[in-house]
């Protein structure tokens, strides 16, 4: 049985007096794609920052191939985020360029000859997977909403992470270009054998996508002290296919999960 590419033991996180976290255990294998959805403020971009390496664990252990995790961001995992992390100064093309050359390049930042060409193809042949073949001289703010995150999404694959964590990403979008993102998502983490960790308000959406849900929230409370306890992945839900198994359909429906937060909170 093949080593788990990420695993969380009893993973808290806090900021001096303030839970964020608590009691995280779980193991994801390759090529998963997992939707995290709960509350405002309930630890999930927390989380994918402890994944990310920018934040690190307060107790616990998280293991990426079952060692500690980096303490900073590497090639091997990729974010995008909802508002657009592209650089307005570069057509879209020096934007996914930038990438691929940090990457070959840390110290210089710049490549040269045989290699900035091929750096070059390989940005166009990005671009064109994310349906941005025909705007690769044109600015950021020459590009739509839904093109500004597809332009974000090509920057974050350029490294070729194994791991892609997406924070809202498609949030401010309308409908139909949201409707049009979730394929290109999808398609992408069945071509790449992607590792998905994607956050969302929108539970519809979390169910939708992906083979895996997660529903972050704090089963201890204290109202003498709102803060002592953390939020805790209280659903993990199996998906197959972006549907749920017919046992499961009604429990964990979408509609079910709302009544069921709506009358805890009533409590």
């Amino acid at each position: 049985m093949s080593m788990p590419i990420l695993q969380a033991k009893n993973v808290w996180k806090e900021y001096g007096d303030v839970c964020v976290l608590e009691r995280i255990n779980v193991s994801i294998n390759a090529g998963e794609f997992v939707t995290v959805v709960g509350a405002s403020g309930c630890g999930k971009s927390t989380f994918l920052k402890l994944v990310l390496g920018t934040e690190s664990v307060s107790r616990g252990e998280l293991l990426l191939d079952g060692k500690p995790i980096p303490q900073e961001p590497d090639e091997h995992r990729g974010i995008v985020f909802q508002k657009y992390s592209v650089f307005p100064h570069l057509t879209a093309l020096g934007n996914v360029l930038l990438a691929d050359e940090f990457a070959q390049s840390r110290w210089l930042g710049k490549l040269f000859g045989a290699a900035k060409k091929q750096a070059e193809e390989r940005a166009v042949a990005m671009l064109e997977r994310v349906g941005l073949g025909h705007a690769l001289q044109r600015y950021p703010s020459e590009l739509s909403g839904g093109m500004q995150q597809r332009l974000a999404i090509a920057q974050a694959l350029m490294k070729k992470p194994r791991i892609l964590l997406l924070d809202e990403p498609f949030g401010a979008l309308d409908p139909g270009i949201r409707a049009d993102m979730h394929q290109l998502i999808r398609e992408l983490w069945l071509q790449q054998g992607l590792t998905i960790f994607m956050v969302t308000h929108d539970l519809k959406e979390g169910f939708a996508l992906g083979s895996r849900l997660w529903v972050f929230d704090k089963a201890r409370h204290d109202p003498q002290s709102p803060q002592r306890y953390g939020a805790q992945i209280t659903y993990d839900i199996p998906l197959h296919g972006g549907k749920l198994k017919a046992e499961d359909a009604q429990r964990f429906s979408p509609e079910a999960l709302l009544s069921s937060e709506k009358t805890e909170g009533e409590q």
